[in-house]
């Protein structure tokens, strides 16, 4: 938020282009950094990081407004300030925080907190291999793959499927006020993740409501163009989207200490990324081969196949494990 008022001062392309790559950099860390403290803090509670989860979607819904709205009667200065106004804010509430408990005082330290030190931001191959072995916890290989999928379904609307809603004739106001319903229905979603945990598997849930949501994309083409339609869809997509956020960042949480949140969240983070980069050029190339509204059908089944084995993964880790009573047998047998 502090670079936002050089914005106006650039003068060149090259100069914008590395200003943009060291904004994106630092607010990637910015949300890596509030993912891995709300799962620290909430100790994976699904309900708190729904309400966390609401939160953001409410404020990436309203601030392009209102940022639009300032530019328009303000001009870029007042635009740019109030984003710069707004991350002082966010500095002042972030000090207020409280630390989670594996950054409190060490027995040795008499009383005084951990200190950073520059050499925390080297990259180092132990990180990488520590985070990549999380795989090999089972609630952790279950939920990356399944947010893959479910990014998915994010990647493909925001490629073909805005190419088939403007093949069928829709309007600009009608395929944004399409994005809006379904951001609405996400972050009222994420209110529900604490009662979805509740009510049965955690796991079963975000599978099952993935599966759903992929149904529901892939049958775009045989909804006739009617608005009506492709706002219910996409409002009950959103909404599912929404409940299975929560849910997945809690599994992970919970299947990992506190010091590994922050890895398990670069982890999260690495495997969105890479189904962003594969997804639109792989649409693309089907729809350029077969048909854009066959596309929607095609990669909707190969989803829905690859979700095959982690049915599998789920029922085997729903069973219960026999208690050593039941192993072992008793002297009077």
């Amino acid at each position: 938020m502090a670079l936002a008022p050089l914005f106006p001062l650039v003068p060149g392309f090259w100069t914008l282009l590395l200003l943009q790559l060291v904004s994106g950099a630092t607010v990637s860390f910015a949300w890596s950094g509030a993912q891995t403290l709300i799962a620290q803090l909430a100790e994976g509670d699904a309900g708190h990081i729904g309400r966390f989860s609401f939160f953001a979607r409410f404020g990436s819904t309203t601030a392009p407004i209102l940022a639009g709205a300032v530019w328009d009667y303000g001009g870029a200065w007042p635009a740019y300030l109030l984003g710069a106004l707004w991350g002082g804010v966010l500095t002042i509430a972030l000090v207020r925080t409280p630390e989670a408990e594996i950054f409190g005082p060490r027995p040795g330290d008499r009383g005084r907190p951990a200190r950073f030190r520059a050499r925390d931001v080297l990259l180092r191959a132990s990180d990488y291999i520590g985070s990549f072995m999380l795989i090999a916890i089972p609630a952790v290989a279950l939920s990356m793959a399944v947010i893959s999928m479910r990014n998915t379904t994010y990647s493909i609307q925001t490629s073909v499927y805005v190419v088939y809603l403007n093949g069928i004739g829709l309007v600009g106001t009608m395929i944004g006020a399409l994005f809006a319903a379904g951001e609405i229905a996400s972050g009222l979603g994420s209110l529900f993740a604490g009662r979805a945990m509740r009510l049965g598997d955690p796991q079963r849930t975000m599978l099952s409501g993935t599966v759903l949501s992929i149904l529901l994309i892939a049958a775009t083409p045989l909804l006739g163009g009617s608005f009506a339609l492709l706002l219910v869809s996409q409002v009950l997509r959103g909404w599912l989207e929404g409940v299975i956020q929560p849910v997945i960042l809690s599994v992970q949480a919970r299947a990992v200490g506190r010091h590994q949140q922050g890895a398990v969240v670069g982890l999260r983070q690495t495997r969105q990324r890479l189904t962003s980069i594969v997804i639109p050029p792989l649409m693309g190339g089907i729809a350029d081969r077969w048909g854009v509204s066959e596309s929607f059908f095609i990669l909707g089944a190969l989803m829905l196949v690859l979700c095959l084995p982690l049915t599998l993964m789920t029922r085997r880790a729903a069973r219960p494990t026999p208690t050593r009573e039941e192993v072992e047998p008793t002297p009077a047998d």
